[in-house]
């Protein structure tokens, strides 16, 4: 008996151990997802680390050394109008860039996903009130919605995460809807109903399982945009606010030394959005093929 036992394991993980593989394998065949998860592993270590390997305080001022070139004086990425070291003020712009965004998407993943479910799996006048506020906020451009809400609000990190996260609620409310309601008519659904299951559990055990594959790939392509919001409403002064280090805000204070020659102010926090968003775009795009049958099913 226990050699049986032993043997059901081992054939349990041997069975587990493909299909990981195969995923693995469908992410690696896209050469760009690899370069995507690279920016993005680059950006997390970066931001983690931060505090220990960032040469100097990104919020210390040094007249002494305003406006120096790359490579001038220890200050690899140069300084800016204040004697603040640019690469300091870049790694530390990291975490708040990518943890703003994390929020952000949360926020839309979390109350989407609810509104989007229950308008799926109720239908009718429910439904309709629900999907049509959410038709509302799409009418708007996200940024000026963004704009708006964070004015309404009052600027500050705080707020801009809420007006980021709020604009992209109705991406994935409509997402959710979609999917309940095809999966709300098919034989499971049904059956759990016949014996009783109640609404709550259909919908945590049964239907959002199910959606989960479809959100996932949303939520990290969201992330980039998130990010760039973000930066938006940073450079617009409505984000967060100097001197407190953001990327978005970092090319705000660039802007009036462009035309005089310091072009390394704006290009290198201008470069750090650009991989970062790049980087969770390729990833979503990835992760979609990981998720694609005819991918998996051209492996086995």
């Amino acid at each position: 008996m226990e050699s049986t036992g032993k043997t059901t394991v081992d054939t349990g993980a041997a069975a587990e151990a493909p299909r990981h593989a195969t995923s693995w394998q469908i992410f690696c065949r896209n050469k760009m997802a690899l370069v995507g998860l690279a920016f993005i592993l680059f950006w997390v270590v970066i931001a983690l680390l931060a505090p220990y390997i960032a040469p100097y305080n990104p919020l210390e001022l040094n007249f002494g050394d305003k406006l120096v070139p790359p490579g001038t004086n220890g200050h690899w990425l140069g300084t800016d109008q204040y004697g603040r070291d640019i690469l300091s003020r870049i790694m530390y712009g990291a975490r708040i860039s990518i943890w703003c965004g994390v929020i952000s998407v949360g926020i839309s993943l979390v109350i989407g996903t609810t509104l989007g479910g229950i308008a799926g799996y109720y239908g009718g006048g429910v439904s309709m009130v629900i999907m049509r506020i959410m038709d509302a906020l799409s009418a708007f451009p996200s940024l000026l919605l963004a704009i708006v809400i964070s004015t309404i609000i009052g600027g500050g990190m705080v707020s801009a995460m809420i007006a980021v996260g709020v604009v992209s609620i109705p991406d994935y409310a409509r997402l959710m809807f979609s999917q309940t309601a095809s999966i709300r008519s098919r034989p499971y659904i049904e059956a759990g109903v016949a014996v009783g299951l109640k609404n709550s559990q259909l919908i945590y055990r049964h239907i959002l399982p199910n959606c989960m594959s479809q959100l996932l790939v949303k939520a990290t392509l969201g992330l980039g945009s998130a990010i760039l919001t973000l930066s938006s409403l940073s450079f617009l002064g409505m984000g967060v606010q100097p001197p407190t280090p953001e990327w978005g805000n970092m090319i705000s204070e660039a802007r009036s030394y462009i035309i005089s020659g310091e072009w390394w102010m704006a290009t290198f926090p201008g470069v750090a959005i650009v991989t970062s968003i790049l980087g969770f775009n390729l990833v979503g795009d990835g992760v979609r093929d990981i998720l694609d049958p005819r991918n998996r099913s051209s492996l086995n």
